[in-house]
């Protein structure tokens, strides 16, 4: 297996962007990566782009050869592969191309993701992001994301006394890195009282715990270590790459504490890597409720289960903090555009490693960490990178 770098990175900005489609969205990220990563298109050796329901906002669906033709790239035949996991299809994508690359099939290869989500209403929006649940036993009774995680958030505040506070500070703080990300959906800043004072969408989430609708798409661009020196002198390279699955329904999962997707995507990443939570020295984690991002802290071994709400509520996740947690203003700041969201991460985290972040720059920063989940916990994707 060949070590991989990332070479090149691209991103829109977050939100709900009217003036641009689909199309532009996908091209501008690209486009973004491309040149940042120095390369041209007769480069390009493959093609992976997350999209969990473009066909359900967009009602478009062959969006690989769709993200050829936008690029202009189409006069090179380059193999495209659309991939789906719900939230996590951007994260898998990723591992695609990783894989690609390590395994010498392809030299330079091109990850993107993308979604559109504001082109329909937002019950509509709910209905669509609805179908990553188990449809005909949850979904159909009426059961939303907010549901499912405000149920995990009950059962996580009964086990362990977790408080409303303390998820409210998550997105206290995750705001305030998103503050200062210029790419951001959401740039304001909130207090544990704005959250609180939100209305409430499912006992005990409110407004503000929950992640927003988005539009945006992201790109990266991959290289084996050898080639990625000709390109640039500052390496980012993957030290870990893993996946696994659970149940599509909460239900039928075997605790409602933690999410076990998360717990062995994580090990199985820690164990090739070769390194222990101890090493990493930040990360972006899959913060769709403020529970969510309690829970993985957790999952992932950075503290002990049922102290994550705790932590967060004495800064230990702050940017200045023990572990710097979701300094991209995570899915509740900068926002989730679920085809996009998985590639955004390793994003941040490149622009970590590279000394790039601006204001939001982790001092020091050398190894970061990346965690993409699809729906309730079905699916986890973690990616572990480092400066070289």
């Amino acid at each position: 297996m060949r070590e991989v770098a990332v070479i090149g990175v691209g991103m829109t900005k977050f939100g709900e962007i009217w003036d641009k489609s689909f199309r532009d969205l996908v091209a501008e990220a690209g486009m973004k990566a491309i040149m940042d990563a120095g390369i041209e298109g007769k480069d390009i050796d493959a093609m992976y782009i997350g999209g969990m329901s473009s066909g359900g906002f967009v009602e478009q669906e062959h969006v690989a050869p769709l993200a050829i033709e936008v690029a202009g790239l189409e006069e090179f035949h380059i193999p495209a592969t659309r991939v789906e996991g719900a939230c996590a299809s951007g994260g898998i994508a990723v591992r695609h191309g990783y894989m690609a690359v390590a395994s010498g099939m392809h030299d330079i290869v091109i990850v993107g993701g993308a979604e559109k989500m504001t082109d329909v209403a937002g019950t509509e929006a709910t209905n669509v992001l609805a179908s990553a649940a188990d449809r005909e036993w949850e979904a159909f009774f009426g059961m939303t994301f907010p549901g499912l995680y405000a149920l995990m958030a009950r059962y996580h505040m009964h086990k362990y006394g977790t408080t409303p506070e303390q998820l409210a500070s998550v997105a206290v703080k995750n705001h305030y890195n998103g503050s200062m990300n210029p790419n951001a959906q959401y740039k304001r800043r909130i207090t544990v009282d704005d959250v609180l004072a939100s209305p409430m969408v499912a006992d005990p989430l409110h407004l503000l715990d929950c992640s927003p609708i988005t539009d945006g798409a992201a790109a990266i661009v991959l290289a084996p270590v050898d080639i990625a020196k000709e390109y640039t002198d500052k390496i980012v390279r993957f030290r870990a790459s893993a996946q696994a699955s659970d149940t599509i329904s909460l239900f039928n999962r075997s605790r409602f504490d933690a999410l076990p997707v998360t717990i062995h995507a994580g090990e199985r990443a820690f164990k090739q890597a070769g390194l222990t939570p101890k090493d990493i020295d930040l990360v972006e984690v899959h913060d769709c409720f403020t529970i969510a991002e309690i829970m993985a802290i957790e999952d992932l071994g950075f503290f002990k289960k049922g102290e994550g709400g705790k932590a967060t509520e004495e800064g230990l996740t702050a940017l200045d903090g023990e572990l710097p947690v979701n300094t991209s203003g995570g899915l509740k700041s900068k926002g989730h555009p679920v085809g996009a969201t998985g590639v955004a991460q390793v994003i941040e985290i490149t622009l970590q490693l590279r000394g790039e972040a601006g204001e939001r720059q982790v001092k020091d920063a050398r190894i970061g960490m990346t965690h993409n989940v699809g729906g309730s916990g079905g699916t986890a994707v973690v990616n572990i990178l480092e400066a070289i």
